[in-house]
């Protein structure tokens, strides 16, 4: 029996899985609200928070997961990109377990777990345990396809030959999709994490109202930073226009302004991502494209790729909510994937900020 446990610690997200011959048993995850009053997480703040959760994490995933830590076969472990203070409580913790229980240790990037959440097998006892699960089409791609890897930090084409093979192939050169969210959305007055907020208003609101500006970017890469002085501007215009100096302010002047402004943001957004998206698997001639990172939870962009793959004749591969934000699940399947294959991670081996696929 190949008992894999993974733990994840890369932001504010403290989570730990277990996968048994495979088959994902469980998926545990402790979240950080302290991080709300502040618009954005705060390093210090997330990393104390992880020593506090990391512990209880793991035993409820061992747990839930029904087998005893001396069944752990090996421990796989974020080890970047992330917060150095985050990814060091996880990585020690890590370290000392697999010392304590004589296994090998198994390192996995951030940016490739998100990717690989597309092959996570959960257990009819997990679907049944997870809302999120219940009812979801859980398919795996075969290789080669397209990911589109969208998230606060990154915005990536990732070009994927293997599970040990993928290379970027377009890139944001400034800010990320999941960024300009939220950044637009502090601008707005919403709750941090933007993102979902502007979704959920979005909805209510007219995408055709406020034409934002996009890039001209050669090739697959992707900026967002024009877009973010847009949507700056606009709105200093409007404040200006209706003799205001708050959002609020403006928005009982505006009917429907924040909906409105939410829909034509998000639908610039993913107009610009599904461009390049497209492009690119026009010309390498890639017919399976998957999306993954925590902006793949947008319901618009979901919409997107739908609607995409209808047009293009493209197989999509949209993950379940519970593998699209910061998860050890998606660890746990990378990590298990370089267990197969016996690569394991020497113990002296240190977390990293930044890095490439």
């Amino acid at each position: 029996m190949t008992v894999i446990l993974a733990i994840e610690s890369s932001c504010d997200d403290t989570s730990s899985a277990v996968i048994v011959d495979g088959i994902l048993r469980s998926n545990v995850i402790a979240s950080q609200k302290v991080h709300e009053e502040y618009g954005g997480v705060v390093p210090e703040l997330a990393s104390r928070a992880h020593q506090m959760n990391i512990l209880p994490v793991v035993d409820t995933a061992l747990k839930r997961a029904g087998v005893a830590k001396e069944a752990v076969s090996a421990v796989a472990f974020t080890r970047g990109p992330g917060l150095l203070g985050s990814l060091l409580v996880g990585t020690s913790f890590a370290k000392g377990l697999a010392l304590a229980l004589n296994v090998p240790i198994i390192d996995v990037n951030h940016l490739q777990g998100h990717v690989l959440a597309h092959f996570v097998e959960p257990s009819d006892e997990l679907i049944a345990q997870t809302p999120s699960l219940q009812g979801a089409v859980i398919k795996h791609p075969s290789f080669p396809f397209l990911c589109l890897l969208v998230s606060g930090g990154n915005s990536q084409i990732v070009l994927v030959r293997a599970y040990n093979n993928m290379e970027i192939i377009g890139q944001t050169i400034d800010d990320a999709a999941g960024e300009a969210f939220d950044k637009c959305a502090k601008v707005l007055g919403l709750p941090y994490p933007g993102g979902p907020w502007i979704d959920k208003l979005a909805k209510q609101g007219d995408a055709t109202k406020y034409p934002f500006a996009k890039p001209n970017i050669q090739g697959y890469d992707y900026s967002f930073s024009g877009l973010k002085t847009s949507f700056l501007y606009t709105l200093r215009d409007m404040l200006k226009a209706n003799g205001v100096e708050t959002i609020d302010e403006l928005a009982a002047k505006v009917p429907n302004l924040r909906e409105d402004m939410c829909a034509s943001l998000q639908a610039t957004i993913i107009d610009i991502l599904m461009r390049k998206l497209k492009k690119a698997a026009q010309d390498l001639g890639i017919k399976q494209v998957a999306v993954a990172g925590g902006v793949s939870a947008n319901s618009g962009l979901r919409q997107a790729f739908l609607d995409y793959g209808k047009r293009f004749h493209w197989e999509v591969f949209i993950p379940p909510f519970s593998f699209t934000t910061d998860n050890a699940a998606m660890v746990c399947q990378a990590g298990y994937f370089k267990y197969l294959d016996h690569d394991f991670c020497a113990i002296d081996k240190v977390p990293f900020a930044k890095t490439q696929i």
